[in-house]
């Protein structure tokens, strides 16, 4: 018996040495992601609101939270992205259904051309969106105050149904299908199933969805501009009119503090609905989507699809249309104008170097999200609870932070060496990188959550490194996840359009900088040059979005 008690406390000790391993390079691989969320962050953002307060910590501008008008933007900005969350559940539910649930031919395409919206410039879907609600009799600068509202909330569907499809959809996918077929052998009906198995099971999924959905909505900042028109007012485009317009840099910050504190109690019900569905589900490979069988099920899956991708595609479609249409009549002219300046100087450089810089931007954007959210990533799940739990929240802020605060805090914050970066040609992929990282660690971190900790032991058991377990077990898991967020990281970064505006050098537009000057000065010729972006832009988007899709062959949990 004796003999067999080194064998017996082996096992022990090898596990052990494995948990105080994990524990230490959690705490190793957390430094550089709260440094970088401190520094280029934290510190940005924290010097814009101490501008709200004065020399004894009280709000500056006291009369701007006992105004009515201040709460009845609150109450504004909160009800229209409920009511936008409501909408797009109800449009992305059976979308997701029929993605995750059916095989069909197009099924990847399909997939990618819903998140093209979601990942395009608001500024130009938005501006596709006004000319189709017009169109329509929804432009709400032209029409009255309900038809406007009605406009916002139907562009938030457009944006945000991707999220729906993407998140409901992953965990649907995975759903054991032979619990609905027992359900309906022992006669239940359709609805019964959904509302008896398949609801209950999709619920924290339908959260962490919905969560994410309001948290979009609510810092909307395009949509409302563009789409909604002056006379509707929110507190992203507040903030961005007393900081841009106004000069009110005082007043601005006091609203920033109001919308943060509601962001951070969002990230939290968002991350903990994302932890309860890795929790529900597991890490399961989603079994061989089914060919829809009947005739009836074939016109389902048909009509739902089609109607989805009309709904999505039709501001893109604009936006094609805008871009050949010369004069009386269609043309490739805009396109050829892309590769000289104008004279006029909307820009200072032929529109086409700025795709270019966008590429460019965003290949460094997304190294930079993949080494910062890689490593949190690591940290929140297998670093100690308390450090991870502040990384999970705090690097999903910056998702809900207004992207005219982050770039008007980077300006003014890192102003003074060592960290003068005004000039440095890395702070636009640096503020890129900050909205980035929250997408990679979306799809990072319910892959690393979901790995079944039983098969770490046993390999650390049959005596594995814990560098051989995390190369043999973790990496093959969470590669395709990887490739995923890279794709999201890139695809954001290509959009990104608050923060650059303010930090692009004139020399230096990207894609999103070059066609809001464009549409702001006068001429079809300009304007149609900016749409002539729009359609590169789309056509790169696309192709990343395929390639994202290509990673995630075989779904799994999370983005």
């Amino acid at each position: 018996m004796d003999e067999g008690r080194p064998a017996l406390s082996a096992p022990r000790a090898s596990r052990e040495q494995h948990a105080a391993l994990r524990g230490w390079r959690g705490a190793l691989a957390a430094a550089l992601p709260l440094a970088f969320f401190a520094v280029f962050f934290a510190y940005p953002v924290g010097s814009v609101i101490a501008r709200g307060f004065d020399g004894r910590g009280r709000v500056h501008p006291g009369s701007v939270l006992g105004d009515s008008a201040t709460w009845r933007i609150v109450w504004f900005t909160t009800w229209q992205a409920a009511v936008s969350t409501l909408l797009t559940l109800a449009a992305g539910l059976p979308a997701a259904w029929a993605v995750a649930r059916n095989d069909f031919r197009g099924r990847a395409l399909v997939r990618a051309l819903v998140m093209v919206p979601f990942v395009m410039p608001t500024v130009v879907i938005g501006a596709a969106l006004r000319t189709t609600f017009s169109r329509l009799g929804l432009d709400g600068g032209r029409v009255n105050l309900d038809q406007s509202i009605w406009a916002i909330l139907i562009a938030h569907v457009i944006f945000n149904v991707a999220v729906v499809v993407r998140v409901v959809g992953g965990y649907w996918a995975v759903l054991d299908v032979r619990l609905e077929e027992s359900a309906r052998v022992l006669g239940a009906t359709r609805r019964t199933v959904w509302r008896e198995v398949t609801f209950p099971h999709l619920k924290p999924a339908l959260w962490s969805a919905a969560t994410i959905v309001f948290l979009f909505c609510f810092t909307s900042f395009g949509v409302i501009l563009v789409v909604g028109g002056p006379r509707q007012a929110t507190l992203e485009t507040e903030i961005w009119r007393y900081a841009t317009q106004r000069t009110d840099f005082a007043t601005a910050a006091v609203l920033a503090c109001v919308q943060l504190a509601l962001v951070v109690t969002l990230v939290v019900a968002s991350s903990r609905a994302e932890r309860t569905a890795v929790q529900r589900f597991g890490l399961r490979q989603a079994p061989r989507a089914r060919r829809p069988r009947t005739a009836r099920d074939k016109a389902c899956v048909a009509a739902i699809v089609g109607v989805t991708l009309a709904v999505l595609l039709i501001p893109l479609a604009v936006l094609v249309e805008r871009s050949l249409s010369v004069g009386d009549g269609y043309g490739f002219a805009h396109y050829r104008a892309l590769t000289h300046r104008d004279e006029r100087g909307a820009l200072f450089v032929p529109p086409l170097d700025a795709v270019r810089n966008s590429l460019v931007t965003a290949v460094e954007a997304t190294g930079i999200a993949l080494v910062i959210g890689g490593l949190a990533s690591v940290a929140v799940v297998h670093g100690r609870r308390l450090i991870g739990r502040v990384l999970d929240a705090g690097l999903m802020v910056p998702l809900g932070t207004s992207a005219v605060t982050l770039g008007f805090g980077i300006l003014i914050a890192l102003d003074e060496p060592p960290l003068d970066l005004r000039t440095s040609p890395f702070i636009v992929p640096i503020a890129q990188a900050v909205v980035g990282v929250p997408f990679v660690m979306r799809a990072v971190v319910p892959m690393l959550r979901a790995v079944d900790e039983r098969l770490r032991e046993a390999a650390a058991v049959l005596g594995a490194s814990p560098d051989r377990v995390r190369r043999e077990i973790d990496l093959p898991i969470v590669r395709r996840a990887l490739a995923a967020a890279a794709g999201f990281a890139f695809a954001v970064s290509l959009g990104e359009f608050g923060a650059t505006a303010f930090l692009a050098r004139p020399d230096r537009p990207t894609v999103p900088i070059a066609m809001y000057r464009l549409l702001g000065q006068p001429g079809a010729s300009l304007r149609g040059q900016a749409m002539a972006l729009g359609v590169v832009l789309t056509l790169i988007t696309v192709m990343c979005v395929l390639l994202i899709e290509r990673a995630q062959r075989g779904q799994r949990v999370g983005w």
